[in-house]
């Protein structure tokens, strides 16, 4: 009989010795007993019950909500990954990815950072209206914005804007109390001081940690401020960083920020395997992004057909997820920025906008699906879900 390809690896023969002699002898092997699909289960469960144990003020707009799990166990997660929220408001059940502010050697809690956005349903409710006590209900952590030691440099060049911190800030506090063998360069943009997240903390960590520095960069400063004005631009980051050819740079804002930077970067003629970026929701103005239909408005409405005979209606400037929500019809969802592809449906006639840059599968294109997180109408729609 041939060989499986397993039984040519090394120590193979040992570990079949080992696993015969733990069957005679009663031995329980795995963690817990457990069987395979447990064990993923705990590891990557696909919900989590949460507690709100404290909230911290951070600005007069951002508040870090502290989460500590019902049943007393949360799953690891590598710095830089996030939490959906799954939320049910004014008769709408949604979900929104938070990134984990906390750092993952810390396993009591997930910390998660919100800002207001105007005219947020989600984050509005969190700040506003959750309390010390409340239950809430999150995926698994899950992303792929962290650190990896086989592929990226041990110096990192983090460039964040508002909210961006977040996935940050559990990397430089990962870093800072795990004594990693990692340098860390943050610039983070703001329009004032007063908006920084976290600013008291990085400058402490900053001072303490050779390996760590920290650059606020204000775009209108109140006036005396002695401290680095403007944009990141390229000159800054030559000027800050030095030579740039053994760095791995990791980016995390709104969309401006991303339209700034990334051309920013282009010019330091920094290569894209280099370039790290989260994905930060879907633009808050699509009908201001470019390629947008200047003909199609954001308030016109069109109808969405789907299978089982089932009509409803969906603004051009709202992401077709979301008009689905509002009517009751629930498809997975996770990131809610166009990555995870787990809101797929396709469209069968009809045409919809979505962002460039948006990951689609080669083979999704082929057949017709899109990320419906960012995917905005154009024309009447019919679509399978």
């Amino acid at each position: 009989m041939k060989k499986s390809i397993f039984q040519e690896f090394d120590g193979y023969n040992d570990i079949a010795q080992e696993v015969q002699i733990s069957r005679k002898y009663g031995a329980i092997l795995g963690v817990d007993g457990d069987s395979v699909d447990s064990e993923i289960s705990r590891l990557h469960p696909a919900r989590i019950s949460l507690r709100v144990s404290e909230i911290i003020d951070e600005t007069s707009s951002t508040k870090t909500l502290r989460l500590v799990s019902e049943d007393g166990y949360l799953p690891p997660f590598l710095a830089g990954q996030y939490i959906a929220l799954f939320i049910e408001l004014r008769g709408i059940r949604t979900s929104r990815p938070y990134s984990i502010s906390s750092p993952p050697n810390q396993t009591g809690y997930y910390d998660i950072t919100i800002r207001r956005l105007e005219g947020g349903l989600v984050s509005n409710y969190l700040l506003d209206e959750v309390k010390t006590g409340d239950r809430l209900e999150s995926s698994g952590p899950a992303g792929n914005f962290y650190y990896n030691p086989l592929f990226h440099d041990k110096t990192m060049v983090c460039l964040a804007g508002g909210s961006g911190i977040t996935p940050f800030m559990s990397m430089i506090r990962e870093v800072a109390e795990c004594g990693l063998d990692r340098s860390v360069h943050l610039l983070y943009g703001n329009k004032n001081l007063n908006d920084a997240i976290f600013h008291d903390e990085l400058q402490a960590i900053s001072s303490r940690f050779e390996n760590i520095t920290y650059l606020p960069v204000i775009e209108n400063p109140l006036e005396g401020y002695k401290g680095r004005t403007g944009f990141i631009t390229a000159d800054f980051i030559r000027e800050t960083i030095g030579h740039l050819s053994d760095k791995t740079f990791y980016l995390c804002g709104p969309q401006g920020m991303y339209e700034f930077c990334l051309p920013e970067l282009e010019k330091l003629g920094i290569a894209k395997r280099k370039i790290r970026k989260e994905v930060y929701g879907a633009p808050v103005n699509i009908w201001d992004y470019p390629g947008w239909p200047k003909e199609i408005k954001a308030d016109q409405v069109f109808t969405v057909s789907m299978d089982g005979g089932v009509t409803m209606e969906a603004r051009a400037g709202e992401p077709l997820v979301l008009a689905l929500e509002k009517e009751g019809i629930l498809i997975p969802s996770l990131c809610r920025s166009g990555e995870c592809s787990m809101c797929r449906v396709k469209i069968i006639s009809g045409k919809v906008f979505q962002p460039s840059g948006v990951p689609v599968r080669k083979s999704d294109r082929k057949y017709g699906y899109v990320h419906s997180c960012v995917s905005y109408p154009l024309e009447n729609l019919e679509i399978v879900i």
